[in-house]
């Protein structure tokens, strides 16, 4: 049984600090379009990795023309930890996918990542470039939506390495079951202090490439960003499963 989803879908992960909840609320119809947003969920059996006490799941947001068409999803999964993040995680992804490799949807994926967990040589923008600097890196063929979000970000350099749990999960996915995926990472602080603005600078730029990908509206006046403060680096011996 597939996942309906439309050709083009924002992906992402429930988290503590709402950041996926942000963009959810902030990403509406633009009023000259005639979409409407309907919703769903998902619940998926996770019983073929022989876990029986957990489901994949999921809300499902849908923006459907005046035809009923599928113009755009957001899908907003659970969050999980490892190891039960790889099978609910590649359960979705599956059923999404389906079986006709020609209908694959392409995925949007916003990350919000610690600085701390962005490793590698540093960069150096040059004056006339924007400060707002999100990363971005693409799987699957460069489309005409792919180059333009190209043009907003800066794609991610093979001197750098995000050591991030979930985002070298999802990375290994789709690359495996060849899934056009165009991943945003914006870096922020871990550690607040006067850094908050700058978080939901970060948000806001995030939402608005997201916007002009989507034909949806990105409203930053509903974007609410409560971050909480954490006491250093969490470690992720997970992540080398995933290359």
């Amino acid at each position: 049984m597939e996942m309906k989803v439309a050709p083009m879908a924002v992906f992402m992960f429930k988290d503590s600090e709402g950041f996926a909840s942000a963009i959810l609320e902030a990403l509406h119809p633009n009023p000259s379009s005639s979409f409407t947003r309907i919703q769903d969920t998902f619940d998926l059996s996770l019983d073929g990795y022989g876990i029986k006490n957990l489901k994949a799941s999921g809300n499902l947001f849908h923006f459907v023309d005046d035809h009923g068409t599928y113009k755009i999803s957001i899908v907003v999964m659970q969050h999980y930890e490892p190891p039960e993040l790889a099978c609910a995680l590649n359960e979705v992804l599956n059923k999404i996918a389906g079986n006709n490799s020609s209908l694959m949807p392409t995925l949007l994926v916003p990350f919000l990542v610690e600085s701390s967990k962005v490793k590698g040589k540093s960069i150096t923008l040059r004056s006339d470039e924007s400060k707002r600097l999100i990363f971005s890196k693409q799987i699957g063929e460069n489309t005409d939506i792919m180059q333009a979000l190209l043009n907003k970000t800066l794609e991610l350099p093979s001197s750098l390495q995000i050591q991030h749990e979930t985002f070298a999960c999802f990375h290994h996915f789709v690359r495996v079951m060849k899934l056009p995926t165009f991943f945003l990472i914006g870096q922020i602080s871990e550690y607040l202090d006067n850094k908050s603005t700058k978080q939901h600078e970060v948000i806001c730029v995030i939402g608005e490439i997201l916007a002009s990908a989507t034909g949806l509206q990105f409203s930053e006046d509903r974007v609410v960003w409560n971050p909480k403060k954490t006491s250093g680096e969490s470690k992720e011996p997970w992540r080398a499963l995933y290359g």
